[in-house]
């Protein structure tokens, strides 16, 4: 499934390429900190044990890495891609002290990576960034294990209708927001438009079940503002 607004000559690159040295601090003004509590909950419903390969793509500067480590230790593997080369040296700096992280510029529909190599493949708020949903889900799929898990923790669709109007109208300051803290609001306009233009739960149920993913299923948080979908390679 193509997506025609990342599918814009080099828009996605731009985007990140403008925002990736404040991206930690706008995530954290947008959201409230909360985007911290839905990653957390991300790695409580994957509940890792010690030894077992992750995969993290559209990695932006660590942060679902951060969290695996501090759940099991130094114990496991962990692979982090993300097709913006300044993103992942942000990422690497961050992370300087772990020995156990690898580092792939790529996008999400071209892994150059083996097929079953990880236990848990996770994408957080990286699916929407993709040109192709469809490839991105093959490329999960293929590079995870026999018994692997899918996790992608994404903005979703609200199902409360005063929550909803609420977080509309919250939405048009979020370009005036990045303005003050970036310095650029472009890039917040194609947030607020990738948002709006995304698949809601159940038509990314569909697409997973479309790639082979079995035993889907979603979770909503804060609403619906984000969901977690989860899918098994069996």
């Amino acid at each position: 499934m193509q997506q025609n607004l990342q599918n814009k000559k080099n828009l996605v690159q731009d985007v990140f390429d403008q925002v990736y040295n404040q991206y930690d601090l706008m995530n954290d003004f947008m959201s409230m900190g909360i985007h911290r509590l839905w990653k957390k909950n991300l790695i409580n419903i994957m509940n890792p044990s010690k030894n077992q390969k992750l995969i993290d793509v559209a990695c932006g500067t660590g942060d679902i890495a951060n969290l695996f480590l501090k759940y099991i230790g130094e114990s496991s593997d962990i692979t982090c891609v993300d097709p913006n080369k300044s993103m992942i040296l942000k990422g690497k700096k961050k992370l300087s002290k772990h020995k156990n992280l690898n580092w792939i510029e790529a996008p999400a529909e071209n892994l150059p990576l083996s097929n079953n190599l990880f236990d848990f493949y996770t994408i957080s708020f990286g699916l929407r960034n993709t040109k192709n949903l469809d490839k991105a889900l093959k490329e999960a799929h293929r590079v995870l294990k026999p018994g692997g898990r899918y996790l992608c923790l994404e903005f979703s669709k609200i199902q409360n209708s005063n929550l909803n109007f609420l977080y509309k109208n919250y939405s048009k300051f979020i370009p005036y927001i990045g303005k003050l803290i970036v310095g650029k609001k472009e890039p917040y306009e194609y947030l607020v438009k990738s948002i709006e233009n995304f698949v809601n739960q159940d038509e990314l149920i569909d697409l997973m079940k479309k790639n082979n993913f079995k035993k889907c299923s979603y979770r909503n948080l804060s609403g619906g503002i984000v969901s977690i979908h989860s899918g098994w390679k069996i």
